[in-house]
């Protein structure tokens, strides 16, 4: 499922196509994804402008002119794709309708979004603006790893007498937002810390650093267009590149990449998760 950086790289990816731009034309393909479309979706979105285009945790929302919007979540295998319009020095031409092709919306000057969901468990949902976080699926959402509320204070009170596994902890979208496996074994590699290890037995200090190597990794991965494992792609339908920074995920039975350091990856299961790390450099 993508995770922070790879919805915040599509989310920048549709702001030239979208953003200031009228929707000319919505078309909406099936009734349901996940869950059922919003009534009327396609009359609703027809000729609204879009005012901004946000993220919060790993929802896009896409403020419309009308007073309401567009929650989107690209689930396992969603993409939002842009054809017909400028990408850096490219013009990318409409390609051929696709099977999995649910939702299209033809912006004004030419450019089309296109959502793509083999799987459908992606989703949509229109609210309105004022209350749109307060949406059930957005309301209790932690601070964003991002931005000032996600302090070394906050994360060392969080933490504090927590019962659970430190990787369980930060996966925890009420603690942190957009927080997902393959960021929390690279966050948790980077700081040493074993992610079997109980949250609440982590000092204070060593918690409070964990800040600044989450905000490090996902700048770096944001900065390298996300990662792609299977059906992610950018919104000009590029991979991501972050897969080949890894240093522990998806690394089982592989030297450890810490200067001198003999270990070898392992992987063990959490909560049907995998996690990956290194026994020796992580305690």
């Amino acid at each position: 499922m993508p995770e922070l950086p790879e919805v915040e790289t599509v989310r920048r990816g549709l702001i030239p196509a979208m953003e200031g731009r009228r929707i000319a034309r919505a078309e909406v393909r099936r009734p349901d994804l996940r869950w059922p479309l919003p009534e009327r979706m396609a009359e609703r979105l027809t000729g609204a402008r879009v005012e901004r285009l946000r993220r919060r945790s790993k929802y896009i929302l896409v403020d419309l002119d009308t007073g309401e919007t567009l929650i989107v979540h690209l689930g396992m295998s969603g993409r939002m794709l842009v054809s017909g319009a400028m990408l850096g020095q490219f013009h990318q031409d409409h390609p051929a309708p696709a099977k999995h092709d649910h939702v299209v919306l033809d912006m004004e000057g030419g450019a089309r979004v296109t959502f793509n969901d083999a799987r459908r468990f992606g989703m949509m949902d229109l609210a309105p603006t004022a209350s749109a976080e307060a949406h059930p699926l957005l309301a209790g959402i932690g601070p964003e790893p991002l931005g000032n509320a996600f302090s070394e204070a906050y994360l060392a009170s969080r933490l504090k007498d927590r019962n659970t596994p430190v990787k369980s902890a930060l996966l925890d979208q009420k603690l942190v937002a957009g927080l997902g496996n393959i960021y929390v074994c690279e966050v948790l590699f980077r700081a040493g810390i074993d992610p079997r290890h109980q949250a609440g037995r982590i000092a204070p200090a060593r918690a409070a650093a964990l800040v600044p190597v989450i905000r490090e990794v996902l700048g770096e991965a944001i900065e390298a267009g996300g990662s792609s494992l299977k059906d992610y792609r950018q919104a000009d339908g590029e991979l991501g590149y972050f897969q080949h920074a890894f240093r522990v995920y998806d690394r089982e039975g592989a030297p450890c990449v810490t200067p001198g350091c003999t270990g070898t990856i392992r992987r063990v299961v959490q909560s049907g998760r995998s996690s990956f790390f290194c026994p020796i450099c992580q305690r």
